[in-house]
């Protein structure tokens, strides 16, 4: 038995059995992770978990950075640290995409013109939610076309040079009656992006898009790792989110697959349904292989860790995964310390409503929004209940180790 465990070392001071007893906590842990098996379907994890809030951040740790004149959809952030910011379309905000300028001012994004209908602009913007910035300042939009009825597309504007960039059309092939894309993830090192299409909940899908071609592929469609968990339901501060039709039925929002993101090296590409307990991964590599048989594909998706409902999630350099929690109004992460076994608590407090737009900035900060979706006209039999401004927030990550031996 190694020194550390055995029962009749000498007692120490008592100013110093605290920081004894963390440390033999930490250590066994330490331990542990070393003989846990590979990672089973998340699903099946039933292992125990640390004392709950031991790496719980304080609150004064959560800063206000901006405040969004509509209510956000999408977020990202120039190298230079600007945001950029989607607006969703349940606010019928009059600009779909908004940028927050050096001097403090929402502008819109990249011009008035694209923002405007029957502007004569040569692309126009609808319906944007995703949105994703890469590392040469090009800015990836995601319009579904929604709003107005217009077809679904990518436009990629140049920041640096502040000009158009390329625009993508979807292929209806690759859309279903009931798509409507979300999120997407830009590949790091390949000319790829990766789309979230909850559709119903149901007939949900990734579809990817190659940037240089493009050409697109709708993939593991009505898979269980992208499908809802119908008996998870979607609560706020313990009461139902509902929609309410205009002949009087009360439906529950249903939703597929929506978080999505992809690791620093390119190589894996983490996805969940908003609605689902459970975390998913599967290489990219087979995702952009068009000889790979759709069974084939979907007997590659390996379960990672448990999730809240989220529509939201980053990963950092370390690799660890943050989600933002719809339902406790927090941001939660797993970590590869620990196996990504356990989903812990990063940050909670009253002011984060409906969290989204999670991404690591260029300071090495971690940045989210306050949506307050859940009280727009949509959820709340036409009236709009939110309470302006729409909150940007900023907070640490977790540091590069939290064992300290």
């Amino acid at each position: 038995m190694p020194k550390f465990f055995r029962p009749h070392a000498p007692p120490l001071p008592r100013t110093d059995r605290g920081k004894a007893t963390r440390r033999r906590l930490l250590l066994a842990v330490a331990t542990a992770l070393f003989v846990l098996p590979l990672p089973l379907p998340a699903q099946n994890l039933k292992l125990p978990t640390l004392p709950k809030g031991f790496f719980k951040k304080d609150n004064d740790e959560l800063q206000e950075a901006a405040q969004a004149p509509a209510g956000p959809a999408g977020m990202c952030m120039l190298p230079s640290g600007e945001y950029i910011l989607s607006s969703h379309p349940f606010f019928q905000p009059q600009f779909r995409v908004m940028k927050f300028d050096r001097e403090g001012n929402w502008v819109p994004f990249p011009n008035e013109a694209v923002n405007t209908p029957g502007s004569g602009a040569p692309i126009f913007l609808d319906s944007v939610l995703g949105i994703a910035c890469d590392s040469r300042g090009i800015v990836w939009m995601l319009d579904n076309g929604r709003r107005s009825g217009t077809g679904a597309k990518l436009v990629a504007w140049d920041t640096k040079r502040d000009e158009h960039f390329k625009s993508i059309v979807l292929d209806a092939l690759v859309l279903t009656p009931n798509s409507y894309l979300t999120n997407i993830a830009l590949d790091p090192v390949g000319p790829y992006i990766y789309i979230a299409d909850p559709a119903d909940g149901i007939s949900s899908a990734i579809i990817v898009v190659d940037t240089q071609t493009g050409l697109t592929r709708r993939v593991l469609e009505r898979d269980r790792s992208v499908q809802m968990d119908p008996a998870l339901e979607l609560k706020i501060n313990g009461q139902p989110i509902e929609v309410r039709r205009p002949d009087g039925v009360i439906a529950s929002p249903l939703t597929g697959v929506n978080p999505i993101a992809v690791d620093r090296k390119g190589e894996w590409l983490y996805y969940g349904p908003r609605n689902g307990a459970s975390l998913y991964k599967i290489k990219t590599q087979l995702l952009t292989d068009p000889a790979i048989l759709p069974h084939v594909l979907a007997s590659q998706v390996t379960g990672v860790s448990p999730k809240p409902i989220c529509d939201s999630m980053t990963i950092d350099s370390k690799g660890r995964i943050y989600f933002g929690d719809i339902s406790r109004g927090s941001i939660d992460y797993v970590a590869p310390e620990e196996n990504f076994l356990n989903l812990r608590l990063l940050v909670e407090d009253p002011r984060i409503m409906w969290p989204g737009g999670l991404t690591i900035g260029s300071d090495g900060l971690l940045h989210f929004f306050s949506s307050q979706l859940h009280r727009t006209p949509f959820f709340n039999s036409g009236k709009d209940v939110t309470t302006p401004p729409f909150s940007l927030f900023k907070t640490r990550p977790l540091p590069a180790s939290r064992f300290g031996f």
